[in-house]
């Protein structure tokens, strides 16, 4: 009996705490004022446990690892010395994205910019042209690839780096957007959106866009609220968006690759791993239950051998196989070695190894900011394409240069180019004495020129200046930081950093001569001793036309930004936030 009353005792004792402790959440602990009460002025502290796993994403539990060559450099290239790096943790699509969904990012650009701006719709045509081959029948992939339903479930290719950029940025924007309707607070409206006006996470956050809403919106306990009874939208304080979808770093993708979370006990590593999986052969040995003697990857096992011999395709796939293909690695990720090569975030230099942190390491930083007004409101949304002025006459002049090589402009087609390049030269004159609208004004009449002209070569160029086209109606307006709003900061003032430690003034020959800086390369001069400048980004992993060596994790190999291979695809990462892996059962939910 005795034991008993202590036991009620105990009990009573544990849930008045427990009530305490509910109470207490809802206090502030530095000023002990209550959360979520209008009376004393409306602070607000939401529900939240941790961050929701996005479509398609595993989580990758980061940490430190050995990045970088693992087995000999084949090629004595000297760019990828071991080293040691962290990398939080981070999610990553479980497998490339597929042609099916490329087709529906298709669909979706029609719906909202193929009234108004069709040119965004070839901007994001993946180029099918890249299975030709001057000795190889591929005429048959060139045009059932990307839209048949055999290939749905197969990796897109033919996307370059902006283009991958340009998808992840959509999806951010259309899971945000799908979290809206599950919680009820928007309708779906997607046929009546618009292309300045449809939902994107940053205008969403910036009022910019109202869509049809189902609910009122979430209870805002401003003081200044009639009762406290007023609604507001969603905000970033409240969790329920997710972060940005974008493309993994490099370190990011080689830390998932190797997936030595299956390989290690403790802190120690058992085994060194030379690929994605156990050992250091190509041949699965049957541990893992399945075929003994298969090959684990889509590569090419030898001269002129793509899948095997008839009756027993060894990896059954003579050219990408479905992304579900073969075994995934200790992460769950499929074809990390194999399949298709990927893009990855990083801009490409010999000497990253050297330079970049060991925290997170990358480069390619280019820092920006929200465009304001002058008094401090974020600047509406752009409600027209805006262009990158300079790439369109570089490719304007190459095209006019090459097409007159050959011979083969006729007078209506050296008018236009004329025309045009009386109109680029404006544009370029406005733009630096910074008078921005005028500028893509001008440009926006040459794209109606171009697009109104009887022209023969009107679509090439129509096809070409919109692949310089770096935002589009209904984004927010950024634009990128200036030295003079960092003057006291020591941790960055530029805004480009890509080139930092190589390839700007302070690593170049001309380091005590600033008159000689220059915009350009200053240690790489493309073109005629180097492939390598800022538009060189990083590729990772092996493909199905690659030798075994490429599917080792910690080979890289680089591609201008703009190009595309029928071996190349990408998959998207997201950051994590919070903690590292998840607070699980021992999370404590606020109130």
């Amino acid at each position: 009996m005795k034991n008993r009353t202590i036991q009620l005792v105990f009990m009573l004792v544990v849930a008045a705490s427990a009530v305490l402790t509910a109470c207490k959440k809802n206090n502030s602990g530095a000023t002990a004022w209550e959360y979520n009460n209008p009376e004393n002025g409306g602070f607000t502290k939401n529900r939240y446990t941790e961050q929701e796993t996005g479509p398609g994403l595993v989580l990758i539990e980061g940490g430190t690892f050995t990045m970088g060559r693992v087995d000999e450099d084949l090629k004595y290239n000297w760019d990828n010395i071991p080293r040691r790096v962290t990398v939080s943790s981070f999610y990553l699509d479980e497998s490339e994205i597929t042609n099916q969904y490329w087709l529906d990012y298709l669909t979706w650009l029609k719906l909202v910019y193929g009234d108004e701006y069709p040119e965004l719709i070839n901007r994001a045509l993946p180029d099918t042209l890249v299975w030709r081959e001057k000795m190889e029948y591929n005429e048959p992939f060139v045009d059932y690839y990307l839209r048949h339903p055999a290939y749905r479930e197969y990796p897109v290719v033919g996307v370059n780096w902006l283009q991958a950029n340009d998808y992840c940025q959509w999806r951010t924007d259309r899971v945000n957007e799908f979290i809206l309707v599950r919680e009820k607070l928007l309708k779906w409206n997607t046929a009546a959106q618009t292309a300045d006006e449809h939902f994107t996470t940053e205008t969403y956050f910036a009022g910019q866009y109202q869509g049809e809403l189902k609910a009122p919106g979430l209870k805002d306990y401003n003081a200044k609220n009639e009762d406290g009874k007023g609604f507001r939208r969603v905000r970033m304080e409240d969790g329920m968006m997710l972060p940005r979808y974008r493309l993994p770093t490099e370190a990011e993708w080689e830390y998932a690759a190797l997936g030595l979370i299956g390989n290690s006990f403790q802190e120690l590593i058992s085994d060194r791993r030379a690929y994605p999986w156990d050992g250091h052969f190509v041949r699965n040995d049957g541990s893992d239950g399945s075929y003994f003697g298969s090959i684990r990857a889509n590569f090419v096992r030898g001269g002129g051998d793509y899948m095997g011999v008839a009756g027993a395709l060894n990896d059954n796939a003579e050219i990408t196989a479905p992304v579900f293909s073969y075994p995934p690695n200790d992460y769950g990720l499929y074809n990390m070695g194999g399949n298709v090569s990927e893009w990855v975030l990083d801009v490409y230099r010999p000497l990253s190894p050297e330079d970049k942190s060991e925290f997170r390491p990358f480069r390619g930083n280019v820092y920006q900011t929200k465009v304001l007004n002058n008094d401090g409101t974020i600047a509406d949304k752009y409600d027209k394409s805006i262009y990158d002025i300079g790439g369109v006459d570089t490719f304007v002049t190459r095209y006019q240069r090459e097409a007159t090589k050959a011979e083969h402009l006729t007078p209506q087609d050296e008018q236009l180019l004329t025309s045009i390049k009386t109109k680029l030269e404006d544009a370029g004159a406005k733009e630096k004495e910074r008078k921005y609208d005028e500028a893509q004004e001008k440009m926006a009449e040459i794209m109606e020129e171009v697009v109104g002209s009887e022209s023969v070569i009107a679509p090439d160029l129509r096809d070409g200046i919109a692949d310089y086209i770096t935002n589009s109606a209904g984004h927010q307006k950024m634009r990128n930081v200036n030295v003079e709003e960092n003057i006291d900061r020591r941790n960055y003032q530029r805004a480009d950093n890509i080139d930092y430690r190589d390839g700007d003034l302070q690593s170049s020959k001309y380091f005590e001569d600033a008159e000689k800086e220059t915009d350009q390369n200053r240690m790489y001069d493309w073109g005629r001793t180097t492939l390598v400048n800022n538009r060189s980004r990083v590729i990772k992993g092996g493909s199905w036309r690659d030798r075994a060596y490429y599917t080792i994790p910690g080979t890289r190999r680089y591609l201008d930004e703009r190009r595309s291979l029928a071996t190349l695809g990408f998959r998207c990462a997201m950051t994590r936030v919070g903690s590292p892996v998840g607070l699980g059962s021992k999370g404590e939910e606020d109130e």
